[in-house]
């Protein structure tokens, strides 16, 4: 049986809790502040910060994210419309008196699947001994046509670390590319790692 071919990665995207929990799509609204200047794509980590609002987390080694950001809502200064989509564009200027709200999915439990690079966008396969352990983030930069972001784990990079903000619960075996080679995991944001569960919050 052929199965489909991982070209590319596409950030982190929810599929369930730990404990096989179904993930029903429980998301928290946040704010992002007007003008913020970097783009935040579907999958992307994104953390609160002292103000209140959120931003793109851009650790790779270290990371404390609030949780994965699956869109945003905001109104748009030309047409005076709400407008919803799959990313917020950098320093997006809104109507006045309004507030950009992006939607984050922000339980700790949260299992999500990503894709295993070797550097930049480069697929690249890791065996089952992988499961367990604590692993890098490759910070690619997302699509501005899709909307996703091009997040994924860094292959060998995978250690006991307790600080690298990724841990790997299991594998994706519908896509092997051998035996034991795996470019698909189920991993969740490092319990000491997410904002919610370390001790110094934002």
């Amino acid at each position: 049986m052929a199965y489909p071919t991982v070209d590319k990665p596409y950030g982190l995207k929810p599929v369930n809790l730990i404990g096989g929990q179904v993930f029903a799509g429980a998301t928290r609204q946040m704010e992002i502040a007007s003008g913020y200047a970097t783009n935040i794509f579907y999958g992307d980590l994104v953390k609160r910060i002292s103000d209140g609002t959120i931003e793109k987390d851009t650790g790779t080694t270290t990371a404390t994210p609030v949780g994965v950001f699956l869109g945003v809502s905001f109104t748009n200064s030309s047409t005076g419309q709400i407008q919803q989509q799959q990313f917020y564009p950098a320093s997006q200027s809104i109507k006045s008196g309004t507030k950009i709200f992006a939607v984050v999915a922000d339980d700790p439990d949260t299992l999500f699947q990503v894709v295993s690079c070797s550097a930049t966008t480069t697929v690249a396969g890791m065996g089952i001994s992988a499961i367990g352990n604590n692993i890098a983030l490759i910070q690619n930069a997302g699509s501005t046509t899709t909307g996703n972001s091009a997040v994924a784990i860094d292959e060998g990079t995978q250690a006991t670390t307790n600080t690298l903000p990724i841990r790997i619960i299991d594998v994706v075996r519908d896509t092997a590319t051998g035996a034991d080679t795996f470019v698909e995991f189920i991993v969740k944001i490092n319990a000491t790692m997410h904002q919610y569960n370390n001790s110094t919050g934002v």
